[in-house]
């Protein structure tokens, strides 16, 4: 049987895309900057174009650009992508098909599952809001945070049994571990959310496809 095909826009490198494939998705991924780190099927372009000309995906995921939304912007200014949130959910809205977006915590959009890396055992927090349209998806457990969380000495901290926070010049040497990803450089990793995270959410996303069939 052939899998479902889901059309990853603003894909970045593939963290949210290597959960959906685990899950048991065809991804194919959208992104106007080149990503080749990608590891599945890319298409470099406008996002809100090619999900014009591909509306006969099964089901949609989108993480549109996060600096707008972040709580940080009060620091770093905006840069004029936050309008790209509701944009893409009202073309997804058009489609008709399930979707999933997902963004910081700070995002004007709805809070259908929050997830964090203490949930799949992962040494660090990392939460993220999950607006989900034409299907639902439960929230696993969130355990109490009791490691602390280090954004400086980081590879010095994770030896001592800290969390890292994937930020900034998180390097290679211990967000791999701490995402769950081996094939990202620490300016990817630092866009990235966890494949955990979508291989929760598509495992729900999957089945509920099957049954409407």
């Amino acid at each position: 049987m052939s899998r479902p095909i889901l059309l990853d826009l603003f894909c970045g490198a593939g963290g949210a895309a290597k959960g959906y494939h685990d899950a048991g998705f065809e991804v194919i991924g959208v992104d106007i900057n080149p990503m080749p780190r990608y590891p599945y099927t890319f298409i470099q372009g406008d996002a809100l174009v090619v999900l014009d000309a591909m509306g006969w995906a099964s089901a949609y995921h989108a993480s549109p650009p996060c600096h707008d939304h972040s709580y940080l912007r009060s620091l770093s200014g905006l840069n004029g992508t936050g309008h790209l949130l509701a944009d893409v959910r009202a073309r997804l809205d058009e489609r008709g098909k399930p979707y999933v977006i997902e963004n910081v915590m700070g995002a004007d959009m709805r809070s259908d599952v929050v997830l964090c890396g203490s949930m799949f055992g992962l040494r660090t927090y990392r939460h993220r809001r999950f607006e989900i349209s034409g299907f639902t998806a439960v929230t696993p457990e969130h355990p109490k945070h009791v490691a602390l969380t280090a954004s400086k000495r980081r590879r010095e901290r994770w030896a001592e049994g800290w969390n890292v926070s994937i930020t900034g010049d998180v390097g290679t040497y211990v967000g791999p571990e701490a995402m769950g990803i081996d094939w990202m450089n620490g300016n990817e990793l630092c866009q990235a959310i966890p494949p955990a995270y979508t291989e929760f959410i598509g495992a729900q996303l999957l089945a509920a496809l099957a049954v409407s069939r």
